[in-house]
């Protein structure tokens, strides 16, 4: 499949070399709803490390000997501000410790205003039960990552379209404002394949009241894709996938007027620009 082409800018703002952790970061800029990913050297190899930021603690990966790596997603929620990343290292030096600033700064998102069938906006009252259960579902499957990394390499488009409806946009339905579109849209015609972004492994396979018919994959260590509205779905819960094998193809199921593919990505239970991680893991090292 075609990969599609988008700028980027990277950030690299190394720790002071006084430092006994240099710490650099990566990402399209400190804003809402990026990816960044944190690279941790150490000066020695170390038998652990850990990483603590945004209230959690984030998963990390060897890259080799003296060097970690972790992904930190800025939810599109998050208030500008500073916000410490702790690192912490064992060491024949004894514990190490570094902190690195992470300096959110604003990000202000479209907003759009529309006039739809009312049965668009407020779902009838029998699915109120459904729905609650789904999104408690959902919310306990973001914390059920693979304490292992899955992915490998860099991440491609599900479909090879231009995105059209952008991550983080406000709409205000019939006068209604709605939660803020936690992916990206990809119109497409019914049928067309759908890749797997990445290599991971199938959590969730079935329908879903908003999402229509719903595949999601644990990337491992916190990350997630989720595919939404598919015509069929082609792979089961617990399956294995690898990059860009068919997972499904495009449908117009769930809660939407008509065909498209929306990607949506967790990063340690934070909502995330799925074209960040198409960015800023272009050039990820495969794991071995």
């Amino acid at each position: 499949m075609a990969a599609a082409s988008f700028s980027v800018w990277l950030l690299a703002t190394p720790a002071s070399p006084a430092d006994p952790i240099a710490i650099a970061a990566n990402a399209r800029a400190m804003q809402p709803g990026e990816l960044v990913v944190l690279t941790m050297t150490v000066p020695e190899a170390a038998g652990g490390v850990r990483l603590h930021a945004f209230g959690r603690e984030i998963p990390v990966y060897r890259v080799d000997p003296t060097t970690w790596r972790a992904l930190i997603g800025i939810d599109l929620g998050v208030r500008p501000g500073t916000y410490p990343a702790s690192v912490e290292a064992r060491s024949g030096q004894g514990q190490l410790r570094a902190t690195y600033p992470m300096k959110v700064l604003p990000r202000r998102f479209p907003v759009r205003s529309l006039k739809v069938d009312p049965s668009l906006v407020n779902p009838p009252t029998e699915m109120e039960a459904r729905i609650v259960r789904e999104a408690a579902e959902l919310s306990q499957l973001w914390r059920d990552s693979s304490a292992e990394r899955l992915w490998s390499g860099p991440f491609v488009p599900p479909v090879p379209s231009t995105v059209a409806s952008h991550f983080g946009a406000r709409s205000i339905f019939n006068g209604q404002a709605r939660s803020p579109h936690s992916g990206a849209d990809f119109p497409s015609p019914t049928g067309a394949p759908i890749a797997a972004p990445n290599a991971g492994r199938v959590v969730l396979a079935r329908d879903l009241y908003f999402s229509g018919n719903t595949v999601i994959l644990d990337h491992g260590l916190g990350l997630f894709s989720l595919l939404a509205h598919l015509s069929v779905i082609g792979v089961h819960e617990g399956d294995t996938v690898v990059t860009g094998q068919e997972i499904g193809k495009v449908g117009a199921t769930g809660r939407v007027t008509g065909p498209h593919l929306h990607w949506g990505v967790r990063v340690g239970g934070a909502r995330v620009d799925p074209i960040a991680v198409l960015t800023v893991l272009d050039h990820e090292t495969p794991h071995p």
